[in-house]
């Protein structure tokens, strides 16, 4: 008889965002450092403009999804 139970997963949601603010703040602060703020702002535009394709990539994922007849 196994009386482990199991419980769900802790949700690390929060911490995840939460962290990676933290990570991408000392990243530009030190790319700003060394290289000037020009190229901390190019980066920073870079990683706009990444997380922009990655929400329409995910947009156009879950619409096919759908049009299968599935959820995602």
């Amino acid at each position: 008889m196994d009386d482990h139970k199991q419980g769900t997963a802790p949700n690390y949601t929060n911490a995840c965002i939460v962290m990676f603010g933290v990570n991408i703040t000392w990243i530009l602060v030190a790319i700003w450092a060394i290289w000037g703020l020009i190229a901390a702002f190019l980066l920073a535009l870079g990683v706009n403009h990444l997380m922009d394709r990655m929400r329409a990539w995910a947009a156009a994922r879950q619409a096919a999804s759908i049009r299968r007849g599935k959820q995602v």
